[in-house]
């Protein structure tokens, strides 16, 4: 079993952690993924987000290039376990050497500001791929979640911590049963954004992308943007860390349109392990998420796009720690649920490695 995970979110993680006094590194700690589990689990490359958030992390491009800086260290730290993802043959290479590969990703348009030239100083700085938006609109296009529901979450969330550090344990009580509330209606109650798509800058980076040998990566943004991107893009895309929205009704989730569309551009879709997004639970009920969820948006995606459409998107260390697949140690439970799933070796084969692979391939440059 060789694993490509196309997107986590630990380098932002350990670096937050650091920040606040922290010790953990990438070689090992208590998070989702670290090299000695990947390692062991037989991972052969892993994309590693720069993940910014708009309304909290200051000044993007600057949070990008700190976020870089830390990424450097580690990378530097442990470079006989790990190395760099630059062209397509790199991969290969590391491999050949017992190395895991390390693929720079960027999880916010917003860093670059819309100039064109920060976006080809991230390449120079190794970024091969590009999540357009997260979840607040941006000089490159729209996500389906608003700006003021985000916004109000994110208050909500504060004031919560605030009250369950002072140890006020009935408002923090009722101030918790209020953000969760908010969380549900804007993943399961707000309608996808169909007018609001790439703007012209969008589309004049997504060419860009193209041309540099970045990819575009369309996991959080509208519906109406997924069909910008389609029709502005000559080669595949993909959706780095999306399920399917038949499956769960979560607005994050791609449509089964988009699906196909996104099979017959030769792209893919990577499975996330997020719980809200493989499953509703109503508002209030614990959601600590299933393999067998996993299972049913894998089985369904494969059923609507075709076997070469699937691929892994964990979103380690940006969600919530999955009940049974808490990490990248438990690969292989995935891997066997798929497997009594109906899945053949050949087909696990190009869920887990590849068909990403195959998109790496027809898109990067070396």
């Amino acid at each position: 079993m060789k694993i490509v995970d196309m997107h986590c979110d630990t380098v932002s993680a350990l670096y937050d952690r650091k920040s606040r006094g922290g010790q953990e590194d990438l070689r090992e700690n208590g998070g989702h993924i670290d090299l000695l589990r990947m390692k062991k689990s037989g991972y052969l490359l892993q994309n590693f987000a720069l993940f910014v958030e708009l309304n909290r992390d200051g000044d993007p491009w600057e949070r990008a290039l700190r976020l870089y800086g830390y990424y450097r260290e580690e990378l530097e730290k442990n470079g006989e376990l790990l190395a760099p993802v630059l062209g397509f043959s790199d991969i290969g290479r590391n491999e050949a050497q017992g190395k895991l590969s390390a693929m720079l990703t960027v999880e916010e348009g917003a860093v670059c500001g819309g100039e064109t030239d920060k976006l080809r100083r991230l390449y120079d700085m190794g970024v091969r791929m590009l999540t357009l938006t997260w979840n607040f609109e941006n000089e490159l296009g729209c996500p389906n979640f608003t700006r003021a529901l985000k916004e109000r979450i994110s208050a909500v969330r504060a004031e919560w911590e605030a009250l369950a550090e002072a140890g006020d344990t009935v408002k923090a009580g009722q101030k918790h049963k209020e953000l969760q509330e908010l969380r549900f209606r804007e993943l399961y109650e707000t309608p996808p954004n169909v007018t609001g798509g790439l703007t012209e800058k969008g589309r004049e980076f997504v060419s860009e992308m193209e041309e540099l040998g970045m990819i575009p990566d369309v996991s959080h943004l509208s519906d109406a943007g997924f069909y910008d991107v389609l029709e502005t893009a000559k080669k595949p895309f993909v959706a780095s860390h999306s399920n399917a929205r038949s499956i769960c009704g979560c607005v994050r989730n791609l449509t089964d349109d988009m699906i196909r569309r996104l099979a017959e551009k030769g792209g893919c879709t990577g499975l996330n392990f997020c719980a809200d997004f493989l499953e509703q639970m109503p508002a209030g009920i614990p959601n600590p998420g299933t393999v067998s969820s996993v299972v049913r948006h894998a089985r369904h995606i494969v059923r609507v796009g075709g076997i070469e459409v699937l691929g892994l998107g964990s979103d380690f260390d940006g969600i919530d720690t999955h009940a049974e697949l808490p990490g990248a140690q438990s690969m292989g439970v995935l891997w066997e649920a798929l497997r009594r799933g109906g899945f053949t070796e050949g087909q696990l084969d190009k869920i887990f490695c590849g068909n990403v692979l195959r998109v790496y391939g027809e898109t990067l440059k070396g």
